[in-house]
């Protein structure tokens, strides 16, 4: 089973849906069988390389709401989060376009890292105050992963998996996506939002049954049948 996850490193509620997909795939029984690929989405494309502000600031100007409420919000997200076993620091976010970011990601996919990627820049968004739009924290990120430093920076340098990034947020489009995360299970479902685990359990199981149908032998034995009333001999 092929499930697909648009979601962007500055977006709260993808790292929260993350952990709680995790979860739900920890426990299911077909795990082996599923192939998870994480495509990119920017909420703010026109944000900036660096916004010169807070992310209080920056979510004050966007969403015209005064810092008080923005902080209610945080408060509300940083304990949602909390639930996930996450320590977010909204004090400290670097507010930066993901553009490169998720470039960066891309070339990760390139040499099988793209879910330690993801999981390390969410992180150093979130949890660690680090700048994800700055090249020399994503090749540091790429060097402690494996890659070699000078592709990093290379890649970073030009303008290399750009249309990757731009065919993926094209796709979510195409698919009528307008926030993340959102989970796409086979091209059947659609999930949106950072659902409670039960939600991704029972959606993983649908999903499951439905495209792996209960097929029967055509065999005496197994012909026999079991109801209500016990079972036919």
């Amino acid at each position: 089973m092929k499930i697909e996850i648009w979601s962007d490193i500055a977006c709260p509620w993808c790292y929260i849906g993350k952990r709680r997909f995790e979860s739900a795939l920890a426990s299911f029984e077909h795990r082996d069988d599923v192939e998870v690929h994480w495509r990119s989405y920017q909420l703010d494309p026109s944000l900036p390389e660096h916004f010169d502000g807070t992310e209080t600031e920056y979510l004050s100007q966007m969403k015209g709401m005064s810092a008080s409420q923005v902080g209610q919000m945080f408060t509300h997200v940083t304990g949602q989060a909390a639930g996930e076993g996450l320590n977010y620091d909204f004090d400290s976010i670097v507010v930066a376009n993901s553009f490169t970011a998720h470039r960066f990601l891309h070339l990760a996919k390139e040499h099988g890292w793209m879910e330690k990627a993801k999981e390390s820049l969410l992180s150093g968004h979130f949890e660690h105050g680090e700048d994800v739009g700055s090249v020399d924290y994503l090749v540091r990120i790429g060097t402690e992963l494996g890659m070699a430093e000078e592709e990093v920076r290379t890649t970073l340098d030009s303008d290399r998996f750009a249309d990757d990034v731009r065919a993926d947020i094209n796709e979510a489009r195409t698919l009528g996506v307008t926030g993340v995360p959102f989970f796409v299970l086979d091209r059947k479902y659609g999930i949106s939002g950072a659902q409670p685990v039960e939600v991704f359990s029972n959606a993983l199981q649908q999903a499951w049954t439905e495209s792996h149908p209960l097929v029967m032998a055509n065999d005496d034995a197994v012909g026999q049948s079991c109801g209500p009333d016990g079972c036919s001999v």
